[in-house]
């Protein structure tokens, strides 16, 4: 861990993350069966839009908003086009019938393998031993989820 981060920061922001992804997987398995997907993430994003607005209160930009538009790159409109992608592919997982738990996982689980290679070769990641054998055991947890019983 960075020393120069607050370990306050640390713990606070992956304990968001976990708590905001459980949320989100509970909400998106309760989305009603009947409502039209672009519909549905229209009203997501525009709640989202509002919550950003608040969230942008409490964070002022230090140099102004439109000096941070141009701040930005490639990486904001792929992040939204990603963003819809696993809305719009939850909301068909769980319409088709995919168990809350085993959706979530298998989505995370196969997701962070493909991301592996990707933090080696173009972030400069480095794995250790106990990091190989975490690895090793995803492939295992996948193979138990899909077992046939």
């Amino acid at each position: 861990m960075n020393e120069k981060r607050p370990m306050f920061l640390f713990y606070t922001s992956i304990t968001l993350a976990i708590c905001s992804s459980a949320l989100y997987h509970f909400v998106a398995k309760s989305t009603p069966a009947n409502v039209n997907f672009p519909v549905s993430l229209m009203v997501t994003y525009a709640a989202a839009l509002v919550v950003t607005w608040i969230i942008a209160l409490l964070f002022p930009a230090d140099k102004g908003f439109a000096a941070e538009l141009k701040n930005l790159n490639w990486a904001s409109f792929l992040l939204a086009i990603a963003i819809v992608g696993i809305e719009f592919g939850f909301l068909l997982t769980y319409r088709a019938g995919w168990n809350l738990g085993i959706a979530a996982v298998l989505t995370n689980v196969v997701a962070s393998l493909i991301l592996v290679p990707v933090a080696i070769y173009v972030f400069k990641d480095k794995l250790s031993w106990v990091n190989i054998a975490g690895i090793l055991v995803c492939f295992a947890g996948l193979v138990m989820l899909n077992w046939k019983r």
